[in-house]
Order: C-alpha cells, then structure tokens, then sequence
C-alpha cells in the first residue's frame, strides 16, 4: 500500500511537470507565430519601440486567456500521454504488474489529474473570457481603441420599447455618433424620435447603464418618463437602458464566443436574438465539453497503453492521428448543427455518443 502511494504521488508530479512544459511551450508558440505574422499592425503606429512593447504585452496578456481556451484539451491530453510515455520508457510499469497492480490502477493519479486541469478550462471560459471580452475584442491595431467601428448593429431595449442604432462608433470613450432613438411606450402613445450627433455610454451596473445624448433638439412633449428619458439641459438628454448597452451596439456577428453559458442562455431566451442555430449550438457545446476532454484523455491513454511493446514515438503518432478524427468528428457536426442539418442538442451531443463507447472500450481492452 505504502508504495501504491508512493508511485501515486511520482505519477501527480510527473503530470504537473509535464502539464507545466506543455503548457509553456503550446502558448509560447502560440504567441510567437501570431505575433512576428501580425507584427506590422503592433509596429505601424510608429510611436517608438517601447510604446510598441507596451502595446505587445498589453494585447496578449489578455489573449492567452483566448489561446488557452484553445489549447486547453490537447494540453491535458499531452501532458498525460507523456507522463505515461515516460514511465513505460523507464520500465516503472513492470515492477508493479508483477506486483499485481493493474495498468488501469497505476494511470488513475493521472486521470484524476486531468479532470482536475480540465476544471481551469471551464473556470477560464466562464470567469475571465468574460471578463475580459471587450479587451480581446480590440484590434491589433488599435491599442487604445482609437479606430472608428463601423457596421453598427440596431439593438431594442425593454426598458420601456426603445430602439437605438447609430452610425459610427468609437471605444474610446464608448461614443456612438449619428445615434438614433426611437421610444414606442410610456409617452401617452407617442412615439419618439431622436437624433444626437453624439451619445456617451457610461455603465451603472451589469448590463445596465444610461446613454447622454447631446445635441438632440428637444421634442414638444407634455409629459416625460425619468424612469426612461430625462431631459438634463438644452440639446441633452440622459437615456436609461438594460440592454442597448455600447457592447450590444458595437459588438461583432461571433460576440457570444466571448460570452458566459449564462450569458448565452439569456439571450437564447429572446425572440429577437440573431444567429439562433450557432448560439445554440455553442451553448450544449459548451455543456458536453468537459464529458469530451475526458474521452479525449481516455482514447489517448488507450492507443498509449494497449501495446506495452510498442514503440514510444509511434504510439504518441498514433495518438495523434486518433485525437485528429476525434477533433474531426467534433467539427463536423458542429458545422451540421450550425447550418440546421442536425438540431443543436443532437449536434453537441453526437460527438460524445459516438466517440463515448468508442473510448470507453479502448481504455477497458488495455492490458492488464
């Protein structure tokens, strides 16, 4: 018992270390690619070198949370294949299968270990992507979000039946030119219509915030609703919403990659919400993923594990090859799903029943 603990507590240091490497070297790598292939665009603002390292360091602080959230499976997966590879390599594996300690026993540290790291892929979707999804959202380009947005979404808010769409648009200083209002209710049955050549979004609260609108020339009405517009001054008006926010306004077609689970089944929930089968999609994706990183680690150690004779470089190539139909599969039907050929809880599903039992064998044929 005392040397089951012992091998137990080598095999959870060899994975962090080999998790540690993995995850260095992937996102170095990463890194180091997109950034000499889009280096003209941190460079061309000609502000100076150390301006442009600032700028280096500030955009991919923020977009390794993205490029983790990328890599996080196949990280896990390597770093199991290895910390198993390595113990075969140094014949560890046989003293303890005479012993009549079973190959499944001795791989159990490992596993548990990768559930363990499969949970910070799940902590860095829900948590900091979110978070941080106005950052990552900035051009490469654009350090302080000076670039003008174009192609502005109209977005309905209902908080009192407001429409808002605008023109142009600027992060910096979350400003909407050309913005354009239109209130349906809470005005005696009018309805409203206001241009402002310019309307600053400041944010009160999650979701909530208010709209100044400047240079709007005022409306003859009798009554007003605070609660909804408020007059401040000559030409300026204080607009109260929930979700005509500067991100709903701004905000790209693929947005809600960025977005929370929660988040995405709120907006799942409303009629007017665009782009209904991806979002779907992405949402029961998003519940099976954790189910298929643990068939992933399950199908690596398989083709790892089953012939103990087998060259180590070609059972990792092996590996490889298995993990690629597996990621194919995957992709695959979440193409179908996305384009209404298979429903959208069938399609993040369908991975998970194909490639389930299909694992599930593999890890029990392992030799014992």
């Amino acid at each position: 018992m005392q040397m089951i603990k012992l091998i137990d507590r080598l095999m959870i240091r060899g994975y962090f270390k080999a998790y540690f490497v993995c995850l260095t070297s992937l996102l170095s790598l990463y890194v180091v690619v997109d950034l000499f292939t889009n280096l003209d665009d941190f460079t061309h603002h000609g502000h100076g070198l150390f301006d442009a390292l600032k700028h280096i360091v500030s955009y991919y602080s923020v977009k390794v949370t993205q490029i983790f959230d990328r890599l996080c499976e196949a990280i896990v997966l390597l770093a199991a294949v290895f910390t198993v590879a390595l113990m075969q390599r140094n014949n560890e594996q046989v003293p303890l299968l005479s012993a009549g300690v079973s190959t499944r026993r001795i791989v159990a540290p490992v596993l548990a270990c990768a559930c363990l790291m499969l949970t910070l892929a799940v902590l860095n979707q829900e948590l900091l992507i979110p978070r941080l999804s106005d950052r990552l959202l900035y051009d490469k380009g654009d350090p302080v979000g000076d670039k003008i947005i174009t192609g502005l979404r109209g977005q309905y808010d209902y908080n009192g039946g407001i429409h808002v769409v605008g023109e142009t648009a600027s992060r910096k200083g979350m400003v909407v030119h050309n913005f354009q209002l239109t209130v349906s209710e809470h005005f005696g049955g009018q309805l409203i219509h206001l241009t402002a050549p310019e309307a600053y979004y400041v944010p009160t609260g999650h979701h909530q915030g208010r709209w100044e609108l400047t240079g709007v020339n005022r409306p003859d009405l009798e009554t007003w609703n605070p609660e909804i517009l408020e007059p401040v001054d000559k030409g300026r008006f204080n607009l109260k919403v929930r979700d005509a926010d500067f991100e709903a306004l701004t905000r790209k077609e693929n947005w809600y990659q960025l977005a929370s689970t929660w988040r995405l089944h709120e907006e799942l929930q409303r009629p007017e919400s665009g782009r209904q089968a991806q979002m779907a999609v992405l949402f029961h994706m998003r519940l099976t993923r954790p189910i298929l990183g643990i068939l992933l680690v399950f199908l690596g150690l398989s083709v790892i594990l089953r012939d103990q004779n087998r060259n180590v470089i070609i059972s990792s190539g092996l590996c490889l090859v298995v993990c690629g139909v597996f990621f194919g599969i995957n992709y695959s039907c979440k193409l179908l799903g996305d384009n209404d050929y298979l429903s959208p809880a069938l399609a993040a599903w369908m991975p998970v029943l194909i490639s389930g039992p299909f694992s599930l064998v593999m890890f029990d044929a392992v030799h014992t």
